[in-house]
């Protein structure tokens, strides 16, 4: 098997147009989809609150409060599911503080589909940690956010998914290269099923561990794609910060072709 970056590059086959900051538009398997990067000495953070405690909830909210120390968002998704005010559902770290305690029992709807998952991001590079592997021994994260189902388990679809299932969503998730430099953020630019999602993880972008973000709540921002997804407002949000006056970079090459 090719290493996860060169499996990339064979796989992802680039809509029309040109490829603008951290993000790059792919077919897989006849389904569109948007994917961002984050890989090394990119600062990747999760946001949830300001400074005096209250839910961004927004895109907006959030470049307002970077804009404040000349700072601007590069991407950004939603990052986890969340309770009617906002709070995380499950273990959520900002700035290594555990501001909400990880979930290991099986429960109702997709966060509770287990096998579900933890998203961390380490002082060098990412992690996709299965939430009580996690909890019986917990790694150090800068920040860290717990979802489920997990997408992709060491190479595999979770067993629960259904190939010709009919529930169809607009999904985002993430997945971590299997040196853990890179993390694979992405969004369905149409409705698709669990074993959809997951193949799109496991087959083109050859993550070995994936995680489900959300599907009633999938947005993206990425300012130079000229795209931020409107929506109620949100929980957690994951998102590269840059200084504002810096160019989006081309962190995918433009391809052709089809992928999957």
């Amino acid at each position: 098997m090719p290493r996860a970056a060169e499996a990339l590059a064979a796989a992802l086959a680039v809509l029309p147009g040109p490829v603008m900051g951290f993000c790059a538009q792919l077919v897989h398997d006849e389904i569109p989809y948007t994917i961002c990067e984050a890989g090394p000495g990119d600062d990747l953070r999760l946001f949830l609150s300001d400074a005096d405690g209250a839910p961004l909830g927004s895109f907006e909210r959030i470049e307002e409060e970077l804009a404040a120390a000349g700072l601007g968002l590069g991407f950004a998704m939603n990052a986890g599911m969340y309770h009617p005010d906002r709070r995380p559902v499950g273990l959520y770290v900002e700035e290594g503080e555990t501001q909400t305690r990880i979930v290991t029992a099986a429960g109702p709807g997709n966060f509770g589909m287990l096998p579900n998952g933890v998203f961390c991001v380490q002082a060098e590079g990412f992690a996709v940690v299965e939430s009580r592997a996690f909890a019986s021994d917990p790694p150090a994260c800068r920040y860290a956010t717990q979802s489920g189902p997990m997408l992709v388990i060491d190479g595999a679809l979770h067993p629960r998914f259904l190939p010709d299932s009919d529930s169809r969503l607009i999904r985002n998730g993430v997945g971590v290269s299997p040196e853990g430099d890179r993390a694979y953020f992405a969004i369905a630019d149409r409705p698709v099923n669990f074993h959809q999602f997951g193949r799109l993880f496991r087959d083109a972008l050859e993550t070995p561990q994936a995680l489900y973000f959300d599907g009633n709540v999938s947005r993206l921002h990425v300012p130079g794609l000229g795209r931020s997804d409107w929506g109620r407002q949100m929980g957690p949000v994951v998102g590269v910060v840059v200084p504002q006056e810096d160019p989006p970079r081309p962190d995918l090459e433009a391809r052709s072709g089809e992928g999957g």
